[in-house]
């Protein structure tokens, strides 16, 4: 006769995933924006003094109407160059990237980082509603996915 042993009855154990995915746990929500007339100038004091190499453009209603960045910037700086003018009052509205792809703040990480790969961005604003919620970077992807190095992804 075989040994038996009755350990009772077990509990159904059910792992849980708790760890934040979503994009909108890793986004940026204080955000510096620019307006479409403001300078050049402006923008790139502000992307100096706050370390930044881009930003939403929203109009007086708040609404996203466009990005700006270093790269629009560049464009700025090469123009003054070739026509011998200093960099003056050229508004963000004449050098901003108006298509702009966004983002939904309830997507994952993981799905993020497919847009980030496919479209080649450095930062992409989060929308909720068709309302400007936040920024999400590259970098902040990356620090999620160390956050998440631990856990099983599913």
């Amino acid at each position: 006769m075989g040994i038996k042993s009755f350990q009772g009855i077990r509990k159904n154990v059910k792992k849980e995933f708790d760890a934040p995915i979503l994009v909108a746990d890793y986004m940026t929500k204080k955000l510096i924006t620019f307006r479409p007339d403001q300078s050049i100038l402006e923008v790139m004091e502000q992307f100096a003094k706050h370390h930044i190499s881009g930003g939403p453009v929203i109009d007086d209603n708040g609404f996203l109407v466009g990005i700006i960045s270093e790269a629009d910037c560049m464009k700025q700086i090469s123009e003054s160059r070739y026509f011998n003018q200093p960099i003056l009052d050229k508004s963000v509205e004449r050098y901003m990237t108006k298509e702009v792809e966004t983002i939904p703040h309830d997507i994952t990480i993981f799905d993020a980082a497919g847009i980030f790969d496919r479209h080649n961005r450095r930062r992409l604003p989060v929308m909720q509603n068709d309302i400007l919620v936040g920024q999400i970077s590259r970098k902040d992807i990356v620090v999620a996915a160390l956050n998440l190095s631990g856990h099983n992804w599913k």
